[in-house]
């Protein structure tokens, strides 16, 4: 039974009513398993001064290699993507992807450029299935867009683990291009809820004037600026990514599954032996698509007994 299953990623307490048992291993979000480890205190008792703000901005922009100036931090890019599509209100975007996409552009269009659209949304690394669009590309849509006064909008999610293929660097130069980070899914803090949207002027002024003095909490703000200043821990981060990666793809070959779409934060497998079903047998989540019913991804374990365990659940067939 994949139904309930097919929305997003996460629904651990879903799976356990559904499936029963406890002590279940997630592999349904992509989010890096080995989270940065370090430890923050934060002053739960005021408000946050905008100078914690401002430190977390700097920091975060450093690390995009972007001007601080472009640099808004936002409550989840999940929602900011939502404030954006009402801002723009017409778009389309490019399919598939996460289903916010969708949502942001409720009357766009599913389309592989932007066509005559206003703007044009698309996830870069893409999810699920990994695909990379070339810069030479973007750059071509970002100069059709702004010749009509419309707007590129990348959502780069899953683009810390691979820097090279970030666009972020070209916010202000690119007039009308917007990106949007995720903390969470790099730094496996997915629950601080904390993301950035880089873009001009009007797009960060739009964004402070909606969210107000106090966009995020003491911890997203302490937390934040520790982890984007930890360099050492980045670099480590993308190379254990990378390994644990190519460990998924010699597991899932060594049991007969072909991998469709890969990013170092998961792999899209052509399921056609009812998979989600008997990996949620062993207490393993995974994420299956309505859209397409051979399709699962999954996300990559880090603990030797969590890949002992998805190797059982393989093998169990």
């Amino acid at each position: 039974m994949i139904g309930g299953f097919t929305h997003h990623g996460g629904a651990l307490a879903a799976a356990a009513r559904h499936f029963g048992g406890e002590d279940w291993l997630d592999l349904s979000t992509g989010i890096n398993p080995a989270p940065w480890p370090g430890t923050i205190e934060a002053d739960w008792q005021r408000l946050p001064e905008r100078e914690a703000l401002t430190a977390l901005e700097e920091a975060a922009a450093a690390h995009f290699g972007v001007s601080p100036a472009y640099c808004c931090a936002v409550p989840g890019s999940e929602m900011a993507l939502r404030l954006i599509g009402q801002w723009i209100r017409a778009g389309s975007y490019r399919w598939p992807a996460y289903r916010t996409h969708a949502a942001a552009f409720p009357d766009g269009e599913a389309s592989d450029g932007p066509g005559g659209a206003r703007a044009f949304l698309l996830a870069n690394p893409n999810n699920p299935d990994g695909r990379i669009t070339p810069t030479r590309d973007l750059q071509a849509w970002h100069e059709d867009l702004a010749a009509r006064d419309g707007w590129l909008v990348v959502d780069e999610a899953f683009a810390d683990a691979t820097p090279e293929v970030s666009v972020a660097g070209r916010v202000g130069e690119w007039q009308r291009l917007i990106v949007l980070r995720s903390f969470g899914k790099f730094f496996g803090l997915a629950g601080l809820r904390l993301g950035f949207v880089l873009g001009p002027g009007p797009v960060v002024a739009m964004l402070r004037g909606i969210l107000g003095d106090w966009p995020l909490g003491a911890g997203a703000l302490a937390v934040g600026v520790a982890a984007y200043r930890d360099g050492p821990w980045i670099a480590r981060a993308r190379r254990d990514l990378a390994a644990r990666a190519r460990r998924m793809d010699d597991l899932l070959a060594a049991h007969g599954f072909k991998v469709l779409g890969d990013c170092p934060h998961f792999r899209l497998i052509d399921d056609t032996q009812d998979l989600f079903d008997r990996l949620a047998r062993h207490r393993i989540l995974t994420r299956p698509f309505d859209y397409n019913p051979h399709w699962l991804r999954l996300g990559i374990p880090a603990a030797q007994e969590d890949w002992a365990r998805l190797a059982g659940a393989l093998g169990d067939g």
